[in-house]
């Protein structure tokens, strides 16, 4: 069985629509795989109605937290998308992604680069009225203004953190994530854990990894294709200092990342094994 527990469609920032993912996942030889766009599971319905016979689909997000001013990225799974606290919680976090995107480029603008809102909006795109506005949505855009050569380009140039055209948004606390997706009867995982960004020197802090395993976190995602060889090594020494699971997952992002769902996989025992306490949803079989 070969399960990938980490990937994003063009409902958050993503370059391929849910069912597509699914399309691709099962080219890709895989027969789990966990849809988890940024702080939504608008995406989720149409992923579920194109899996073939024997595919398991994961229903979670990629939640956005920070840390003492940075990033840090929680992979939620089978939650209650209706849970008070979390859904309340999630509508700030999307509200604040599009006043962010909006300053954004409005910097952009003020800098010369011709770039709009409405064409942000337009890459974007809208399901089911979730407004998911990210950082790929406006780098697409300033790399057709011509203002950058890729995507990455666009990031290192203009709206990287530091960046010109840089603007911070709200995020949860990484402790306070884990309680919330945990009393929604959810499970979750750290993401990249050696990927940091803004003051993070490239890693998660130990004490703030030991608080999130202390409220409830029940993996470490190890295995990631950002990570090198040392990295995973430590990571997955961490998780089993901590009693947590370890997973792998491709992070995909369609043409963004060059379509590589099932890079890396997650052992099916680990995936029983952090699964097993969810109450909030259930795998989605075709």
């Amino acid at each position: 069985m070969r399960i990938d527990l980490h990937s994003h469609s063009s409902v958050s920032d993503g370059t391929d629509a849910p069912a597509e993912v699914i399309e691709y996942a099962v080219a890709a030889g895989l027969d789990v795989l966990a849809l988890t766009d940024h702080d939504t599971v608008a995406g989720i319905p149409d992923a579920a109605g194109n899996l073939p016979p024997g595919f398991t689909l994961v229903p979670g997000m990629e939640l956005s937290c920070a840390h003492q001013g940075s990033s840090v990225h929680l992979l939620a799974y089978l939650f209650d998308a209706r849970h008070p606290g979390l859904a309340a919680e999630l509508v700030r976090i999307r509200d604040d992604r599009v006043s962010r995107a909006r300053g954004m480029v409005e910097l952009l603008r003020e800098a010369g680069v011709g770039v709009t809102w409405e064409r942000v909006r337009e890459i974007a795109g809208d399901i089911d009225g979730d407004d998911v506005v990210g950082r790929p949505h406006i780098a697409r855009a300033i790399v057709e203004a011509g203002a950058a050569d890729s995507v990455q380009d666009a990031f290192d140039r203009w709206i990287g953190s530091g960046g010109p055209a840089y603007v911070a948004r709200y995020a949860l606390d990484p402790v306070r994530a884990v309680r919330l997706v945990r009393e929604a009867g959810g499970v979750c995982a750290l993401a990249h854990p050696a990927r940091g960004e803004g003051a993070l020197t490239g890693a998660v802090p130990d004490d703030l990894v030991e608080r999130m395993a202390a409220a409830g976190l029940g993996a470490i995602e190890a295995d990631h294709p950002s990570h090198d060889e040392a990295e995973r090594a430590r990571w997955r020494a961490r998780a089993a200092e901590l009693g947590l699971v370890v997973t792998g997952s491709s992070d995909d992002h369609g043409d963004l990342t060059g379509h590589r769902l099932g890079r890396c996989t997650t052992d099916p025992d680990a995936y029983a094994e952090l699964i097993a306490p969810a109450t909030g949803a259930t795998p989605v079989v075709g």
